[in-house]
């Protein structure tokens, strides 16, 4: 199990913060993920390193890269 927080600059509401979790749900190996917009940080936990390429492009793909 592998955890990595992202800086993600531009959630700045909670919308965002529903959209960053809803859509990364549909990664495979991914066991949670945890959006904030006060800190502007998504936290996710993963089955394996390999996972997390995977949740970077797909954070790409919805809008909201990570810095």
């Amino acid at each position: 199990m592998t955890t990595k927080t992202y800086s993600v600059p531009n959630i700045s509401c909670g919308h965002c913060v529903m959209t960053i979790e809803r859509e990364l749900k549909f990664v495979d190996g991914l066991q949670s993920v945890k959006a904030e917009q006060t800190s502007q940080n998504v936290t996710v936990e993963v089955a394996s390193a390999d996972v997390l390429r995977q949740v970077e492009a797909m954070l790409v793909e919805i809008g909201y890269p990570a810095a």
